[in-house]
């Protein structure tokens, strides 16, 4: 008798422990000018900033100021945001998708893309590497669905998600995955990174970028010699609040899309806990701060742990940098396109120093940032021949992306692909809805 009374009240106990880690979020376009808030109000848990942040990223959005509190056992986080336009939100899909999105966020977990075989490439940068690496894809039957590459200090990260050409599946055969990452291996040493250059098929469930992250720190790319030019306007420091027994970090640098993102993913892959920060931008720059303790409660004890904090914090603003021009393929797709495109990139000496590669609806949609082989812009002739001999139809050069993301095509270029950016913003979002559980399918 005692079990039938004891029952009711452990479901009703059971619902309000569910309400109360559910994150409540209020969406109000009322109350600033020129952006639109996003207001979370949360159980404290750990990694819920950064789930946050990954939502508002993965759909676009810039987040143009922003108010983190989670002192004792609950969050308020606070977000100012616009679109890729620079203005409010006022498309009801998109409101909806973020209160769904952020509503839901302790059930979120990103995962990799069903169907697909994930392979993870490390290794030393050279030009016309990610060449040979498609090259021997194309040549193993591999059809490459999407990839993300990023360059940091002569060093390379890639995750590429396969299907094998004959079954339009995922590799099953072991010993084909065996021969893809021998093979991928050798590519990956060159003649002089035999100890480092890494290649496996990855069963994690990460998100894509963060993991690129992950890679790249444990990679320590950070800790290298910087090639090229790096931004002489970024500055990261960090001092210790005796008062409050927190660290405090402090970065100034260049605004840009995700920056936010990669700071806080990076913090948290080091084991610390942010209890309150500020994100300010302007059209000068981003200011942010961040009071931040390990994850057993204390705060930064050395020198030494605060110069690599610092040298971690600069690796992961530099390594999405987008350096070089910006070209951008839409075209059919086919078997072995990626490896022709990459080779009349090697042929002209073009270096590839980040690349996102996806396909939808049959077309690929590919983005590249390319420098010449020491770093320096490539020759607009140079530009020219390799977009005929792709087809200028297909293949555009566009300028420098603006603060809010949205790229504007050379004058010459204009009209080709008129619309494609817009195409691909609107793949790219249907995409990250379809991710993250609010579309069944974007072909």
């Amino acid at each position: 008798m005692m079990q039938m009374y004891r029952r009711p009240f452990l479901e009703e106990y059971e619902k309000l422990v569910v309400r109360m880690n559910t994150p409540r979020v209020m969406i109000d376009n009322a109350g600033c000018v020129n952006a639109t808030r996003i207001m979370i109000d949360s159980a404290k848990k750990d990694g819920i900033l950064l789930d946050a942040v990954q939502v508002l990223t993965d759909l676009n959005l810039s987040i143009k100021k922003g108010y983190v509190s989670s002192d004792g056992i609950w969050n308020m986080d606070v977000f100012h945001v616009t679109n890729l336009d620079g203005t409010k939100l006022t498309d009801d899909t998109i409101i909806n998708c973020i209160e769904q999105s952020l509503g839901t966020i302790h059930r979120i977990r990103s995962k990799s893309i069903d169907g697909m075989t994930a392979l993870e490439l490390t290794g030393s940068d050279r030009v016309g590497l990610l060449s040979e690496v498609f090259a021997v894809l194309s040549d193993l039957s591999c059809d490459v669905v999407e990839s993300k590459v990023w360059t940091h200090n002569g060093r390379i990260a890639a995750i590429i998600y396969l299907k094998d050409c004959d079954s339009g599946f995922s590799i099953e055969d072991s010993q084909k995955i065996d021969r893809i990452e021998a093979r991928l291996r050798n590519v990956l040493k060159g003649d002089n990174d035999i100890r480092s250059a890494k290649t496996s098929v990855s069963v994690a469930v990460t998100h894509t970028e963060r993991r690129l992250h992950q890679m790249m720190f444990a990679d320590r790319d950070y800790d290298r010699t910087p090639i090229g030019k790096t931004e002489c306007s970024l500055l990261v420091s960090v001092q210790n609040c005796l008062e409050k027994e927190y660290s405090v970090v402090n970065i100034q640098c260049k605004d840009r899309p995700k920056l936010l993102f990669d700071v806080v993913c990076t913090l948290t892959d080091m084991q610390y806990v942010v209890f309150h920060a500020t994100i300010d931008t302007t059209e000068d720059g981003a200011y942010l701060e961040f009071f931040i303790r390990h994850i057993d409660g204390t705060p930064i004890s050395s020198e030494a742990e605060k110069q690599r904090v610092i040298l971690c914090l600069r690796g992961a603003i530099e390594r999405r940098a987008s350096e070089g021009v910006r070209l951008e393929l839409l075209k059919p797709d086919k078997p072995g396109l990626l490896a022709e495109v990459m080779r009349t990139f090697r042929e002209n000496a073009i270096n590839v120093t980040q690349a996102e590669i996806s396909t939808t609806m049959g077309m690929a949609l590919n983005i590249f940032y390319i420098t010449d082989a020491i770093g320096l812009p490539v020759d607009t002739k140079v530009i020219d021949s390799v977009c005929e001999r792709i087809g200028s139809g297909y293949l555009r050069r566009v300028k420098e992306v603006a603060a809010y993301g949205k790229a504007e095509s050379d004058e010459e270029n204009r009209g080709s692909l008129g619309s494609a950016v817009l195409v691909s913003l609107g793949n790219i979002l249907r995409r990250n809805l379809y991710n993250l559980g609010l579309m069944k399918s974007y072909s």
